[in-house]
């Protein structure tokens, strides 16, 4: 019953995310307004990480099986992408540098701030 609650709870947060994303007069995804709404309520202690800590991990443990329907999308345009192979490798290369610098940027300013709250 409990993993009920916490996928209501996950579906509730990105259904607001799909009305906000309706409602703004400028094209914004839903995904990230459900993932900025996650991070509002936990960070403001309105839902605790033990509310949904049951199905987050479920998802997380079954995280690749999210990923083949891109992948199949990227096998449908092969062809697309063999004639566009450098500006593919080029996005990725530096989209995944800028992934790895912003997370490892946020982790340090994160351990920073826990350090000044212990102290």
């Amino acid at each position: 019953m409990k993993i009920l609650v916490e996928i209501a709870i996950i579906f509730s947060i990105c259904l607001l995310a799909e009305f906000i994303s309706l409602i703004l007069p400028f094209s914004f995804p839903s995904a990230i307004i459900a993932m900025l709404l996650l991070l509002a309520l936990l960070f403001l202690k309105i839902i605790k990480e033990k509310d949904i800590e049951s199905f987050s991990s479920l998802l997380l443990k079954n995280m690749a099986f999210f990923f083949v329907p891109a992948g199949v999308k990227v096998i449908e345009h092969l062809e697309l992408i063999k004639t566009l192979w450098l500006p593919f490798l080029a996005i990725g290369l530096i989209s995944a540098m800028l992934v790895f610098i912003t997370t490892t940027l946020t982790v340090n300013l994160m351990l920073k701030i826990k350090e000044r709250k212990a102290k």
